[in-house]
């Protein structure tokens, strides 16, 4: 399914936020790096799944009626088995229904585990004045903590990817500390370039946040998605 046709189905269901599987579905087919991900909507088919994408996996819920899945219980790392996972399937819709009983539950999205890294966030909103303006940063709960972000316009221009890196204070932390092998910045600033080309092309994106992107010597994926569409 290209991104057109994700578009047109979640106008068809008067939505405008993406699924984490969607979001996820477009940005790998613009060659954006992301953990591969599948939607779950039984115990079964998330046990299946998980045992195809190769263990260890997370499972999180999918709802357009909730924005941070960790708040309400909906989310489970580390799942080493089939066990595990249909344990976490279970404990996933209750937690949920507890905490947000009105709440769509559209099903499970079950994905690769990424290897440890340095968290940042790579994200995009749309100004009324100036248009899409990209954000990066360090990513995870410290982008709210630190608020150590930088910004530029869409689409970035050359040398834009790599200043956004060069101007946060935490930059020392991606070069690597006490002992910490510096990541891959090549690879940070093409997740840059390529969420900038994504957005560009696509003005249907009102909002993109991929956080956290997990950045490491050996590459940078996106383990989270979310991508909101401008009211149709």
């Amino acid at each position: 399914m290209t991104f057109a046709d994700t578009v047109a189905r979640a106008r068809a269901e008067n939505r405008t936020l993406l699924s984490e599987v969607e979001a996820k579905a477009a940005l790998a087919e613009a060659g954006l790096h992301v953990t591969a991900t599948t939607l779950a909507t039984s115990r079964d088919e998330a046990v299946a799944q998980a045992a195809a994408a190769g263990y260890p996996v997370a499972l999180k819920v999918v709802s357009p009626n909730i924005a941070h899945k960790s708040d309400v219980g909906g989310v489970r790392l580390g799942l080493a088995d089939g066990e595990a996972v249909a344990e976490a399937y279970d404990a996933i819709l209750a937690s949920v229904k507890a905490a947000q009983p009105d709440a769509i539950v559209g099903g499970i999205s079950v994905q690769q585990m990424a290897a440890p890294g340095t968290e940042v966030i790579v994200g995009m909103t749309t100004d009324a004045q100036f248009g899409p303006v990209m954000m990066f940063g360090l990513g995870g709960i410290m982008v709210e903590v630190l608020g150590d972000v930088a910004f530029r316009l869409i689409p970035l221009g050359e040398g834009d990817a790599e200043d956004m890196i060069d101007e946060i204070q935490g930059r020392q932390v991606l070069e690597g500390v006490r002992g910490q092998r510096p990541v891959d910045m090549a690879a940070l600033e093409g997740t840059l370039r390529g969420v900038s080309a994504f957005v560009a092309a696509h003005p249907d994106v009102q909002e993109l946040d991929l956080n956290p992107v997990i950045a490491s010597p050996e590459g940078a994926v996106a383990v989270d998605a979310r991508i909101v569409l401008a009211e149709g």
